[in-house]
């Protein structure tokens, strides 16, 4: 049987990072990461932020500051009229923490590209009652015009609101899930429709990230400068 491993936490420390960083004391733990998770879950179910195509959001913590870090696809909806938006959002988090929250607004280049922005477009389609068939084939086509060397998508649940529940696959490319070195990108979302919930998974590969800066083993340099020095 083949185990399913999160495609993100993986390659932590390989080639992806936390998409929280602070560090506090072990007493500290759990209220901080639960801090963390209710800032997430609050951020997401604002009425500004729905329909804004988040892609990520990271956590960065100061001592005396929580910086947000928002990758959207369309900056403007959340930013609002004047920064109107962005302000209500402000407005609303601070009162989950008691350190100073700070917004910034980071905007996704190519959307099409991105796992997450998919399967929230996918799932906004399927919500819709549009053609699921329809919604995997021109997600995959677009992303590969795009530029991703290879997606994969995922839908599961009543299907055109079948009786029985059940899975569809869309292909393009390779997404070779086994190799470390491998930059994959992974979303899921969720369409609550009248017949019940849909989830959306969505793998994008965009290329092998071969890292030039690997530290050398010292025995090896050792053996380099002695054959440098016997060659001058």
């Amino acid at each position: 049987m083949g185990q399913k491993v999160h495609p993100y936490g993986l390659r932590l420390g390989i080639n992806k990072t936390w998409k929280s960083r602070w560090y506090v004391s072990p007493r500290e733990y759990a209220d901080t990461l639960h801090e963390d998770l209710n800032l997430r879950k609050a951020l997401m179910n604002t009425s500004e932020a729905r329909s804004a195509e988040i892609g990520n959001v990271e956590i960065v913590r100061q001592p005396q500051r929580v910086t947000i870090v928002v990758h959207t696809a369309r900056p403007g909806v959340i930013i609002g009229a004047k920064g109107a938006n962005i302000e209500k959002i402000s407005t609303k988090l601070q009162k989950l923490t008691d350190k100073k929250v700070q917004l910034k607004i980071k905007e996704i280049k190519k959307p099409e590209a991105d796992a997450q922005v998919i399967a929230l477009n996918v799932a906004r389609q399927l919500k819709s009652k549009g053609s699921f068939r329809r919604a995997l084939k021109m997600a995959t086509q677009n992303a590969v015009r795009g530029g991703v060397q290879g997606i994969k998508i995922k839908v599961s649940g009543r299907l055109g609101g079948a009786e029985m529940a059940r899975e569809m696959e869309m292909k393009e490319g390779r997404v070779p899930l086994h190799t470390f070195r491998a930059d994959i990108d992974y979303g899921f979302a969720e369409a609550d429709t009248t017949f019940g919930k849909i989830g959306c998974k969505v793998w994008v590969f965009k290329g092998e990230i071969l890292s030039k800066d690997t530290k050398e083993d010292a025995g090896l340099l050792v053996k380099k400068t002695k054959e440098r020095s016997a060659r001058s």
